[in-house]
């Protein structure tokens, strides 16, 4: 292919241990333009939507996209996709730092992983070779000690590792992937390599991203570079706070989720683990490849019981879910938490929404002291947050239930204890309690990956940003024509391109269909024109959904859990509000007429699968 795509995808199968590559051809990648776009479309292709997740005929899929390692800012990103063990849909998680992007110096637009290893193996890219190595010595190993010993194991310290941790190894299904302190989280994506005894991959590339047009592609960089200067909020304060700036902003909309979502705008704690209250705790900051911003936050804790633990983060979300979610106002415990959840390879959503459903049925009686180890697991108590993530990890005692996620571990235990657990398609929910802001929660209902806020998130609700028109976060109506323009334009810009999330809410969002039209034309000499940019987003969302459909989901699946339709926000500028079932009826019917999918199935029509391009015989 030349410019922007390596053009190449390697195939590595572990049950035989061959490798080889294939070409890619530009007929398949356009029309999805790269990253998770490639990724879901070799998954459709290539694994059959009814596969047991954990099971060697699944497939592990890292792609990158054409933006990948060039001299656009934020763009050193990649979607891991497989089919989720936790759900059963489509798993799609988006990481950053340094990987991506040496995977494309590799010469790879993808890597496809099938099979399983007799006993645990590595695999090592440096460019063309390709090295299937004994991992026997790193298997139990977390994931740090993991990139350490295998960069010397290979004589490449310079080489970036993906890895799982214990969390990955026990298969528990929502254990993450981690290169460098980045994570490929949600999902269980660590799951599906554990289970095909991988324990990390390593790469190491010397090629270039070419250029089609320079002349063109400089005047498209210099553009964004502009906007990102013009922002009022991603260099003055984002890239000093990071994420955790987003405290603040859901604490005033009375939408930061609390103790399992029963003390929404009551229990927010802002100055302790607020976005400024988090920065005396910085001692530096970190990006990833050839990313200005830098909004990794590096936190200390230099005394009390947690003091030495230091950690990347907390990004936002890990502060919600170790932090208020458990109840939990100590922000030292909450970086201890981070650290442990990524050391053993723990997606710290997941793993915090688990522990919160448990606290909520040990303080309602449904379960006993007893029960859950003889620990006092009550919200607030961190001492017992700290333990039960190590029980997860390694599957202990009842850290072995809660591995399961919680809709598994409701099933196992009973009791009516279905009610407590918050999830959309087996998929725990994020932060943002979305009964205060109506778009954001039909995303959650409708996401390809299940409760997911970055599939089509609602910067018009959270941020006030009046793209593409000003709206008002508490109404229903136009909320479904909303919410399949959030995740349409989301997924081709952040999720195939792809480029960072942050920059596009902060920087670009008004702007962002055509200057990646303008930077994908000039980088790859493909014209494509912002429309295009934009169907293309709309085609990964069909395709996401035919897998989806045919893995057994239909309509029905689409929902959000009983509270959040049921109970009002018990506090603050949201107080009140919900999601009724009525009202969310009126917006899914919205939202497939807006995307041309039949109401009663929640599928494509015919008419639309022709319009995309798409295989009709999906439909059967």
């Amino acid at each position: 292919m030349g410019y922007g795509y390596s053009g190449r995808i390697l195939y590595v199968d572990l049950t035989t241990k061959e490798f080889w590559t294939k070409e890619l051809a530009v007929d398949y990648v356009r029309p999805v333009i790269g990253g998770a776009g490639l990724g879901i479309r070799i998954l459709m292709d290539e694994v059959n939507p009814k596969v047991d997740p954990l099971s060697p005929e699944n497939k592990l899929i890292f792609a990158v996209g054409p933006l990948t390692g060039s001299a656009v800012p934020c763009t050193s990103r990649m979607a891991v996709v497989s089919k989720s063990p936790l759900t059963g849909a489509v798993g799609m998680s988006l990481s950053g730092g340094y990987f991506p992007a040496e995977l494309k110096f590799a010469g790879y637009d993808a890597l496809v992983i099938s099979g399983r290893a007799e006993e645990p193996v590595y695999i090592w890219i440096n460019d063309d070779r390709v090295v299937i190595g004994d991992a026997s010595g790193l298997w139990g190993l977390t994931t740090t000690d993991t990139q350490i010993i295998l960069k010397e194991k290979i004589g490449q310290l310079d080489a970036k590792v993906a890895c799982i941790g214990p969390a990955g190894e026990r298969l528990v299904r929502y254990a993450c992937i981690i290169n460098e302190r980045r994570a490929a989280g949600r999902k269980g994506l660590g799951a599906v390599m554990g289970s095909k005894n991988l324990k990390a991959i390593a790469v190491k590339g010397t090629r270039k991203v070419a250029v089609a047009n320079e002349e063109r592609f400089k005047q498209a960089l210099k553009r964004v570079h502009e906007l990102m200067k013009e922002s009022p909020v991603l260099y003055p304060s984002f890239s000093k706070m990071g994420t955790p700036m987003v405290v603040e902003v859901t604490a005033e909309l009375g939408i930061l989720a609390a103790k399992n979502w029963t003390a929404t705008g009551i229990f927010a704690p802002v100055e302790t683990l607020g976005g400024e209250a988090q920065t005396r705790y910085t001692i530096t900051r970190m990006g990833c490849y050839n990313c200005p911003v830098r909004c990794g936050q590096v936190k200390v804790v230099k005394s009390g019981p947690f003091a030495g633990f230091m950690t990347e983060g907390p990004e936002f979300e890990s502060t919600y879910s170790l932090g208020t979610m458990v109840g939990v106002n100590y922000f030292p415990a909450v970086i201890a938490a981070d650290r442990l959840c990524d050391e053993y390879g723990l997606d710290t959503i997941s793993t915090g929404a688990c522990i919160a459903f448990a606290m909520e049925l040990v303080e309602r009686g449904l379960l006993s002291v007893d029960e859950v180890d003889g620990l006092d697991l009550r919200f607030g108590n961190y001492d017992a947050l700290i333990k039960m993530i190590r029980k997860i990890a390694y599957r202990e005692g009842f850290g072995d239930i809660l591995a399961e996620g919680v809709k598994r571990a409701s099933e196992i235990i009973g009791r009516g204890s279905e009610r407590y657990a918050l999830h959309v398609k087996g998929l725990e929910l994020p932060a943002y309690d979305v009964r205060g802001a109506k778009a954001h929660g039909l995303n959650y209902a409708t996401a390809y990956t299940g409760a997911d806020h970055n599939r089509g998130y609602a910067i018009q609700e959270i941020f006030n940003v009046p793209v593409p028109y000003k709206v008002d976060r508490l109404a229903i109506e136009g909320k479904g024509r909303l919410c399949k323009w959030n995740q349409d334009v989301r997924t081709a810009v952040c999720d195939c391109m792809p480029l960072c999330a942050f920059p596009f809410d902060m920087a670009l969002a008004a702007n962002a269909l055509e200057i990646v039209a303008e930077l994908y034309s000039a980088l790859t000499g493909l014209e494509m024109t912002p429309e295009e940019v934009q169907k293309a987003g709309e085609r990964v969302v069909n395709i996401a959904r035919m897998f989806n459909y045919k893995a057994g989901f239909t309509r029905a699946d689409d929902v959000l859990p009983a509270r959040l339709m049921e109970e009002g926000v018990p506090g603050g500028a949201s107080k009140g509000q919900m999601i009724t079932r009525e009202d969310l009826d009126k917006m899914l019917d919205e939202y497939y007429e807006a995307r041309g999918w039949d109401k009663g199935k929640g599928i494509p029509t015919k008419e639309k699968m022709i319009e995309l391009g798409l295989p009709i015989e999906w439909l059967s």
